[in-house]
């Protein structure tokens, strides 16, 4: 039996913790919209820019120690008629745009046909119960390709099946909520979000070099092998300690009626057909695709060192996305008939791009921030004299990412759009790293660790109301804190054990974070 002493050190435990995510919620609604975010750096930068100038803020080139790169006003005539001259094609030409839209249209398809849900539901419901926890995870992982799907379907769906299986549906929903949100960045594919953050960091990449190129696989061989890190964790945290936490579950805590919580069918043979058509189309897919790359006569090989570095392939990891998701999503739709003629392909593209009204929107004030960002030459004052600072102090060794990552989660918790964070963030950090010579790529996977792990645990994460709306379903009093104090594990764990499987990757074996990505920069 528990003194009461022991009571009230619990008790005062979880006051104190309480009192921290109310402070923490309290602090991330003070931030505007990130739209209305960009807007007010945009205008900041025009301002400070002035200031700068006129008290002529500089730094030396390091690459010939005698030119000197001034602050640039944008406070003046000069500047006033750039940015009039310049808004639109700084928008059109924001390079994540198109990418992003061009991926998002074959995602689409895959989506409206039905393809993606079915492949989720055959994934999590065929896995034998003892497989089931890790199977649930790491199907989080993968359906982040399809964006917002893993929090809409996923997550209900592994509260259902915990639930059926007379386990805690709690932990299930805490086990798909790990893999889909903090496990955003990893995955076995190239998603939309790798061109997405891709195009960010080349923007920022040619602040110090103007000829660098990031491609969207920049990262992919790291977040190929971390898709089955996080499962792996996922599935150890929500065994040995989440569910045990919960302990066992009463029905009575639930807010609605959970006697139809088995509505969830199975895959139907119209399905399993469809899948298995799908499948196909997407082997025959990458056997075309092979014949153009594989064989040195491959039509995608560089043209003229015949090689698959710096390749049409390599570069055309868009076009993949778009083909990969669309082509099977049809296939697919017409099996199950969810899509008959060229008219229900249309309207999935078309409702595709119907839900990036917001993005958009987003975009375009990011891409003025960038561009402004990069005309007063900010980014390279603050990267030069950055990196002069840190080997001042002898921090330039492989430790400096444990301190960026944790910068990045802690922005995270505030700001939680992972390309309206690495907007703001990769003018200054990306520049500076590359300074002091590690590569964009390699600082890209450091940066998407530090966004996902902190996703599960901040009320800014746009879905996290949906995921608390799905967990009240099964415990009606169930409020914020409950739900943040139930994730923290997973972010703890996944912050340790992601960023040791970084440095053991990059800096312990020496392996490249994704196809012909260097280590270091020269």
């Amino acid at each position: 039996m528990q003194s009461p002493n022991n009571d009230y050190n619990a008790t005062s435990r979880r006051g104190w913790f309480t009192r921290f995510l109310d402070t923490v919620e309290w602090l991330g609604n003070l931030l505007p919209h990130p739209i209305t975010l960009f807007a007010l750096f945009c205008l900041f930068i025009i301002f400070i820019s002035g200031i700068a100038a006129y008290f002529g803020v500089s730094a030396i080139d390091p690459r010939d120690g005698e030119t000197v790169i001034k602050a640039v006003s944008l406070l003046n005539a000069e500047g006033i008629q750039r940015i009039v001259t310049n808004l639109v094609t700084n928008f059109t030409g924001f390079t994540p745009l198109g990418t992003v839209l061009v991926a998002l249209l074959g995602v689409g398809v895959a989506e409206r046909s039905g393809l993606i849900s079915a492949a989720m539901r055959g994934l999590v419901m065929k896995a034998p119960p003892r497989l089931i926890t890790v199977t649930v995870v790491f199907a989080g992982v993968v359906s982040n390709t399809a964006a917002e799907l893993g929090y809409v379907v996923l997550v209900p769906l592994a509260a259902m099946i915990f639930y059926g299986l007379g386990r805690h549906p709690l932990a299930g929903l805490a086990a798909a909520f790990a893999g889909v949100s903090a496990g955003y960045s990893a995955n076995l594919l190239i998603g939309t979000v790798d061109p997405l953050l891709s195009g960010i960091t080349e923007e920022a990449a040619k602040i110090i070099d103007p000829s660098y190129t990031v491609g969207a696989e920049a990262n992919w061989y790291f977040m190929m092998v971390s898709t089955f890190l996080i499962a792996i964790m996922g599935a150890l945290i929500t065994d040995k300690i989440v569910e045990p936490k919960l302990g066992k579950y009463n029905k009575d805590e639930a807010s609605i009626d959970l006697s139809d919580q088995s509505s969830m069918d199975p895959l139907s043979k119209q399905e399993k057909r469809g899948l298995l058509n799908a499948g196909l189309s997407v082997l025959i897919l990458a056997g075309i695709l092979a014949l153009t790359v594989v064989p040195e006569w491959g039509i995608l090989r560089h043209p003229e060192t015949g090689a698959v570095k710096g390749s049409p392939f390599l570069e055309g990891v868009v076009v993949y996305i778009f083909f990969f998701f669309a082509i099977p999503g049809y296939v697919y739709g017409r099996t199950v008939e969810t899509m008959r003629t060229d008219r229900d392909v249309i309207d999935a593209m078309s409702h595709s791009m119907s839900t990036m009204g917001m993005y958009i929107v987003l975009v375009f004030f990011a891409a003025q921030f960038v561009n402004f960002f990069k005309w007063t030459n900010f980014g390279t004052i603050f990267a030069i004299n950055g990196a002069e600072f840190l080997t001042n102090i002898g921090m330039t060794g492989p430790l400096i990412f444990l301190f960026f990552i944790m910068v990045c989660g802690f922005v995270n918790l505030m700001l939680g759009s992972a390309s309206a964070q690495w907007a703001i963030t990769a003018p200054i950090f990306v520049p500076m790293l590359m300074l002091i010579g590690y590569s964009p790529e390699v600082i890209q996977a450091a940066y998407r660790i530090g966004d996902s792990v902190t996703n599960i645990i901040t009320p800014m994460m746009s879905y996290f109301g949906l995921i608390l709306a799905v967990a009240a379903r099964y415990k009606k009093d169930l409020g914020i804190g409950t739900l943040i104090a139930m994730m923290l594990p997973y972010s703890m764990v996944f912050f340790v054990g992601w960023s040791v499987l970084f440095f053991l990757w990059v800096f312990v074996f020496g392996f490249p974070v994704g196809p012909a990505a260097p280590t270091f920069y020269n």
